[in-house]
């Protein structure tokens, strides 16, 4: 037997993971276009940020920040890598790891995106209730 619609329409106003992904998708389109300018995504903005440390992670460090895999974290630094903007070494202290690092270009990239970031950050905050500090935090609590 086949599911009720009303079941449908349950599930469409009530499913936090169906809410949080459309809340993320619009989140990364409008960062996405401001960024665009910059020649790089919401999610390599991201990537970028998590490299900004004064010793280069781990992929897998890098990973557990982003909460990906670290296959999706070596996809995802490959055309970062390829615009100059990242560096990937051999681990010294683990040789089968790498880390990565930003390069020159990276942080220079990082220094023209973090304006952006924080213009439009503060727009959609200030459309939160709260500032958007109760969403911080039950979305912690969630990941």
């Amino acid at each position: 037997m086949p599911e009720p619609y009303a079941t449908t329409l349950h599930v469409r106003d009530t499913c936090l993971c169906l809410h949080a992904q459309r809340a993320a998708r619009t989140l990364s389109r409008r960062f996405d276009t401001a960024f665009r300018a910059l020649g790089i995504t919401s999610g390599q903005f991201s990537i970028l940020n998590s490299l900004n440390r004064p010793d280069p992670p781990t992929i897998g460090a890098v990973a557990l920040l982003l909460g990906m895999d670290r296959s999706t974290v070596t996809a995802n630094l490959k055309p970062l890598e390829r615009m100059g903007a990242v560096s990937l070494d051999v681990d010294r202290s683990d040789r089968r790891g790498r880390r990565a690092s930003l390069t020159p270009q990276g942080s220079t990239l990082l220094a023209a995106a973090t304006p952006v970031w924080r213009a439009v950050h503060a727009d959609i905050e200030s459309g939160l209730d709260g500032g958007g500090e109760a969403l911080r935090t039950a979305l912690n609590r969630l990941s």
